[in-house]
């Protein structure tokens, strides 16, 4: 088959104790999936978590030990970080049920979602889509995933990221409103998830703005932790 224009580079991520890599698909973020962040954010009532998509050329593959290079997007002046703990799915279906979602999932990382919240809020303000905060180039770092089969699947594990050594998200994943088999059986529903998805879990309080220069570190629990730059 020849391609009218140079096909592009599926991003893949290192795998603890592996030569293999794992290759995207598809990014699913769920958002409001802590309370805390809920409040921080200054919502009230019963809003259920929810999801949204990053276009997959947003990864940023992070390796273990050492730092990647961010870019500060344009069009923005409050680039804010968000600490998730990331599901990578290694076994697809729909209507997956809550009890056999861990069988559908190859691993966990670290991962952010980065966002642009003044045109988040904008858009969310105007009553209009805000991809535009959301789905932003290497918005979504995500750093070595580590197999199920050698940790098993953690419910526990300290969440945390620093922003230049100042500890800014410090949380628990017990915190998750939906935790993890009921994301997979809940997303499920919805889409036919495929090997290769991940997904990010939802962000605790803490949330801030990072600029030009910024060295960001993150980790959840025993996974390896992400350390990256912001650049110009």
């Amino acid at each position: 088959m020849k391609l009218a224009i140079p096909a592009w580079e599926i991003p893949t991520l290192a795998i603890k104790g592996s030569a293999e890599r794992f290759p995207v698909r598809r990014v699913f973020c769920m958002g409001l999936n802590y309370l805390d962040h809920k409040r921080e954010m200054g919502i009230t009532g019963d809003v259920p978590p929810f999801v949204f998509t990053k276009a997959v050329n947003h990864v940023v593959p992070c390796e273990a030990g050492e730092t990647a290079s961010m870019r500060y997007p344009s069009k923005t002046t409050n680039y804010q970080w968000e600490c998730e703990y990331t599901v990578a799915v290694g076994k697809g279906g729909s209507n997956i049920a809550a009890k056999d979602a861990y069988d559908h999932i190859f691993g966990y990382a670290v991962g952010l979602d980065m966002t642009r919240r003044d045109l988040q809020l904008w858009a969310k303000n105007e009553g209009l889509p805000w991809e535009i905060g959301k789905d932003v180039e290497q918005s979504g770092p995500v750093g070595p995933i580590t197999p199920a089969a050698t940790m098993g699947h953690p419910t526990t594990g300290a969440l945390w990221l620093k922003c230049n050594g100042d500890t800014r998200q410090k949380s628990d994943i017990n915190q998750l409103i939906l935790p993890v088999p009921g994301i997979i059986a809940w997303l499920s529903e919805y889409y036919t998830l495929e090997p290769g998805d991940i997904i990010l879990t939802g962000t605790p309080a803490g949330i801030g703005p990072t600029k030009p220069g910024d060295i960001i570190e993150a980790g959840v629990g025993e996974l390896t932790p992400i350390k990256l730059r912001v650049t110009e």
